[in-house]
């Protein structure tokens, strides 16, 4: 039984990050470009009502979550496979 070596920690560390980032990113691009649309037309027409920061974002995220739901699975389940294998390996 051997345990892992600095470098798999390192490989396991870093598909970690990019998993994170490819399942998160696109929600977060697409609520700081909506953020910062609604924050530019407010501020050009002077309207300061809450939900109207709240809801396109709300929607937009929402809109950009089932569009991206095969990109997350996929990436996800290759994760999963390669911390599978990692783990039967030993």
């Amino acid at each position: 039984m051997s345990g892992l070596s600095p470098e798999d920690v390192m490989a396991i560390a870093r598909a970690a990050i990019m998993l994170v980032l490819t399942i998160a990113g696109p929600m977060l691009l697409t609520s700081l470009i909506l953020g910062v649309a609604i924050g530019l037309f407010q501020s050009l027409t002077q309207v300061q009502e809450m939900t109207l920061t709240f809801v396109p974002k709300l929607l937009g995220i929402s809109v950009v979550m089932l569009m991206c739901l095969p990109m997350i699975g996929r990436a996800m389940g290759s994760f999963m496979t390669e911390i599978s294998t990692r783990i039967i390996s030993g």
